[in-house]
């Protein structure tokens, strides 16, 4: 019946105390009683009395009796003190049934219970009094005399507290579109709020002020801790509540945050983080559990300069005074505009690399710089710093804290990179230790199809949707387990000529999850190829999503637009445009739905209404230029060209303007032989692909002259024209760029991959097995050649 120690070995406290009770020194014993209720630290004397107590339960020596009663008695007074004590109240509880004081015993124990009915061991020794309650018909002699009687009082008395209070504390610098939407879902549930502003110049302070908020006004010194300190240090309620000004409490959550202040056997909770990732209305998001509702005491404050850390100055080896809760904040600070507004990945960056300097080299820095750089795209950099934090930690064991999400970022780091099967057995091994992750099953799937092997991504993501999303404590991203994985699969099928199955999984999966609009592209896109008409497509998008939002309408045109639908995508566009007229986005994808109907005024007119201060101005004016010269306005394109740039910002770069001027003057017929930069190949490319969309044959003949002009080699000119060809349906002018090459090179695996792909686009399954084997023999490692052989195989059997 003895409770379990509070970790796997026997503390120095505890064993002194055995030490003493084994010799009968029952007055020396006490004194370690003494000795604990003189430390400051309310956390440390609870631990010490409770290794002193565990020490009374296992005692057996000499005495065995008299020493018992002295760690009860000892217990009960501290317990009369503070009797909303659980794990104290289990051990009394044991105690005194060795006195056969089993009536106070229960009473006791089912008080831990009302205080923590998840409390380890308390249900099971609650049961076993019980039934020697029951059975006790043999006239057994209640021992416990008034130390049971003082139990039953202590017992009447363990329920939580009443009256405590919690300060909402934040640290803001020009918050005024974030912070009103966050306090005012924070203030019904704290009874303070501790604004630090650390140098706003918009109406941040105004804002804060309006909700009674106390404002401190504190220069930044370039340390989130310390500008987080400086609330904790001026908040006066009982608990600590922290938010940043773009979090918001979930309204549903406040009477249960609120329930939580009573719970003074608590030093922290830990609550729900929803991490919106996405746009503003994808339904894209990830979840972690996080520690931001903590007593008010000295001892508690952040430390790190960047993603400052309250863990470490908690209690440390007593996990019970941590409690975890269904509380929600949804946090859109991870949102794409919102990032990018405020360049925080480079401005992270900054504060961390300062940090190191000063001499922090720990794992969480290591792990927050790879984030930082991860979310910048620069993956190897990312896969760096995760390593190195890996190798800090060492065999750390659990999923709590930032583990289970450094283990994640860095076997998604190793696939990026294209370490594949490092990737594939890095979490192999980590779902050792992380049960239930399905995030690393999921990157486990990607991987596999990366490296061509589609049977094991298969089985992977099948494995995700059994498990079901992984626990928040992993940091585990929202639909791993649901939508995610069933999207990639509805996408192999897609991509084997099964739009039918890709249609009926994606059906389910958006009836089920309604609210993730990034079901809407795929599904889309395979009602389309399995022949649905535009206006039915639409009509079952609108019929399952939760609402039409601009996600939805830019998702369902783009469907529409890469299977040729334009007129019905237009559609879409304008009605986003509608809703949301300032969306950049949209109005660049209005133009181009346009352009593919060789409305060239039109879609010039679209995109010059968008300015160059705009984030999507650059791909506006290329639209627009793009427009002009094709259809004949080589005025108005010489016009947009001769624009200024603006003096923050570069709206098109170089590469852009070279390659624009070198098409306006060959379209008006000016023979130039200077090189292009390299940065205009991209454009180049795209522009080409994009006139063979639109059959602009002559647009294309004059353009695709300019590529003798990059420096680019002759081979890859014609894996670039092939590749577009093939794509846009020219089948035998690709077939003849890749006859070229092999004729050059017999053995040139991408040209025999280029011509297996011609074969089966014109139905020649055993010509497309011929190229696909040849390639395969040739570069066994090639993924488009194994994926080849793995789709066309079963056709030939």
């Amino acid at each position: 019946m003895a409770p379990r120690p509070l970790n796997g070995s026997t503390p120095p406290l505890q064993a002194q105390a055995a030490a003493l009770l084994r010799r009968g020194d029952v007055d020396a014993y006490r004194a370690l009683f003494a000795d604990a209720a003189a430390l400051e630290d309310r956390n440390a004397r609870y631990l010490e009395r409770c290794h002193l107590v565990n020490a009374a339960l296992a005692h057996g020596g000499v005495g065995a009796a008299v020493g018992v009663r002295a760690g009860l008695e000892e217990l009960l007074t501290v317990l009369e003190q503070e009797p909303a004590e659980p794990v104290l109240l289990n051990q009394a509880g044991v105690l005194l049934a060795m006195f056969d004081g089993f009536a106070p015993a229960l009473a006791v124990l089912e008080a831990a219970l009302r205080l923590d009915p998840g409390l380890d061991d308390v249900a099971v020794n609650a049961a076993k009094i019980r039934q020697l309650l029951s059975a006790r018909t043999r006239g057994r002699i209640d021992r416990s005399g008034e130390l049971g009687r003082r139990a039953a009082r202590v017992a009447a008395r363990a329920m939580p507290a009443e009256g405590m209070t919690v300060s909402l504390c934040m640290i803001v610098k020009d918050e005024e579109e974030m912070l009103p939407r966050s306090l005012a879902a924070a203030a019904p549930a704290v009874d303070e709020i501790v604004v630090v502003d650390t140098g706003s110049s918009d109406r941040t302070i105004e804002i804060a002020t309006s909700y009674g908020a106390r404002v401190i006004e504190r220069p930044w010194t370039g340390s989130f801790s310390e500008a987080r300190n400086v609330g904790l240090d001026a908040a006066t309620g009982d608990w600590l509540l922290i938010l940043d000004a773009d979090e918001v409490l979930v309204a549903d959550d406040v009477p249960n945050l609120r329930a939580l202040l009573g719970r003074t056997w608590r030093e922290a909770f830990y609550v729900s983080a929803i991490n919106h990732t996405g746009e503003l209305d994808d339904g894209t998001a990830t979840t972690h559990s996080t520690v931001r509702l903590f007593r008010n005491r000295p001892g508690h404050r952040y430390s790190g300069r960047l993603h400052e850390q309250i863990v470490e100055s908690l209690p440390q080896g007593a996990p019970e005074r941590f409690e975890a809760t269904p509380v929600r904040i949804e946090h859109f600070g991870y949102l794409g505009a919102v990032r990018d507004a405020k360049e925080k990945s480079r401005r992270n960056i900054e504060l961390l690399e300062r940090q190191r300097d000063e001499g922090d080299s720990s794992a969480f820095m290591h792990f927050n710089l790879g984030s930082e750089y991860g979310a910048l795209g620069d993956a190897e950099a990312a896969l760096a710093e995760y390593e190195r934090a890996v190798a800090l930690l060492g065999d750390v064991a659990g999923g709590s804290g930032f583990i289970g999400a450094l283990t994640s970022r860095h076997v998604r780091a190793l696939r990026v990179c294209g370490r594949g099967d490092d990737a594939i057995a890095r979490a192999e091994e980590a779902l050792e230790r992380f049960p239930g992750f399905t995030d690393l099953v999921f990157e486990q799937a990607a991987a596999a199809q990366a490296l061509g092997r589609t049977d094991d991504a298969i089985a992977y993501f099948e494995r995700c949707i059994a498990m079901g999303d992984a626990p928040s404590r992993y940091t585990a991203t929202v639909g791993m387990g649901t939508y995610l994985p069933t999207i990639a699969l509805a996408e192999i099928r897609h991509q084997h000529g099964d739009p039918a199955a890709a249609v009926e999984l994606l059906d389910g999966a958006l009836a089920a999850h309604p609210g993730f609009f990034g079901l809407v592209l795929p599904f889309a896109a395979a009602l389309l190829d399995d022949g649905a008409e535009p206006d039915v497509v639409v009509a079952r998008v609108e019929e399952l999503v939760a609402k039409l939002t601009p996600t939805v309408r830019f998702m369902l045109g783009t469907a529409l637009y890469e299977h040729g639908e334009t007129e019905a995508a237009e559609q879409q566009y304008r009605e986003l445009l509608a809703q949301q007229p300032s969306s950049g986005h949209a109005r660049v994808a209005l133009a181009e739905a346009l352009l593919s109907q060789r409305r060239w005024d039109e879609a010039a007119a679209v995109a010059a209404e968008l300015n160059d201060a705009e984030p999507h101005a650059g791909a506006a004016r290329r639209s627009e230029l793009f427009a002009r010269i094709t259809g004949g306005d080589h005025t108005g394109a010489a016009a947009v060209l001769a624009r200024p740039e603006p003096d923050d910002a570069v709206v098109l770069g170089p590469g852009d303007r070279a390659l624009f001027a070198a098409w306006l003057a060959a379209a008006g017929g000016e023979r130039e032989d200077s090189v292009l930069p390299a940065e205009a190949v991209g454009l180049l490319a795209v522009t080409l692909e994009a006139l063979l969309r639109v059959e602009e044959v002559d647009a294309f003949g004059t353009l695709v002259g300019l590529l003798d002009r990059c420096p680019i080699a002759p081979r890859e000119q014609r894996e670039l024209r092939a590749g577009m060809y093939l794509r846009r349906g020219f089948l035998a002018s690709a077939a003849e760029e890749w006859l070229a090459v092999c004729g050059a090179d017999a053995t040139d695996v991408r040209a025999l991959v280029g011509l297996a792909q011609v074969a089966v686009a014109q139905g020649m399954t055993d010509e497309a097995l011929d190229f696909a084997r040849e390639a395969h023999a040739l570069d066994p490692g090639d993924a488009r050649a194994t994926r080849l052989l793995q789709r066309l195989e079963p056709l030939a059997a």
